[in-house]
């Protein structure tokens, strides 16, 4: 098992054929995107300039990835009516497919037979999972790396069920 947690610019840098994200919150409440979501919720406008410091690395990394062949998906699985941080989360989906990459939404009463990881993740390559660990309030509990098959498998597996039964986000409509 890896030691050390890469960056995700190094995570992507190594990614041959494939980067995929599954969300599995409902809300998330991490440091560096603290002054835009309450912005958001006072104003209801979001930061989509896929230039801005908000975005721009982010953006950057998966136009680089896509650019090699590499296909770039996020599913993420939401509970129904969905939270303010999902309705924010939803505004700025438009950079993330701008950049590259395929986004889909599961409304979490379609998941319940799948078996899912306890933690969101990225798998790389199906291979190689970045665990995301969070606390309860959604803060940043740090990442883990795992190149365990097993859990690479239950990745994988967990992705592509969620993946097949979500919904496109451009046809995915928030309640």
């Amino acid at each position: 098992m890896p030691s050390s947690v890469p960056s995700f610019a190094d995570l992507f840098a190594g990614a041959r054929q494939s980067a995929v994200h599954l969300e599995m919150r409902d809300s998330y409440g991490v440091t560096y995107e603290a002054a835009d979501f309450a912005r958001w919720q006072e104003t209801g406008e979001r930061d989509v300039d896929p230039g801005s410091a908000y975005w721009g690395e982010w953006v950057a990394l998966v136009q680089d990835a896509v650019a090699r062949g590499v296909i770039v998906r996020r599913a993420r699985i939401v509970s129904e009516p969905v939270t303010a941080y999902i309705r924010y989360e939803h505004a700025g989906t438009v950079v993330n497919l701008g950049a590259g990459e395929q986004v889909r939404w599961l409304p979490r009463r379609q998941a319940s037979t799948i078996a899912l990881p306890g933690n969101d993740f990225w798998l790389i390559d199906g291979e190689l999972i970045r665990w995301n660990h969070f606390t309860g309030d959604g803060q940043s509990a740090g990442g883990e790396i795992s190149d365990n098959p097993a859990a690479a498998q239950l990745c994988d597996t967990a992705f592509e069920a969620v993946w097949a039964r979500a919904t496109p986000h451009d046809d995915y409509k928030l309640t």
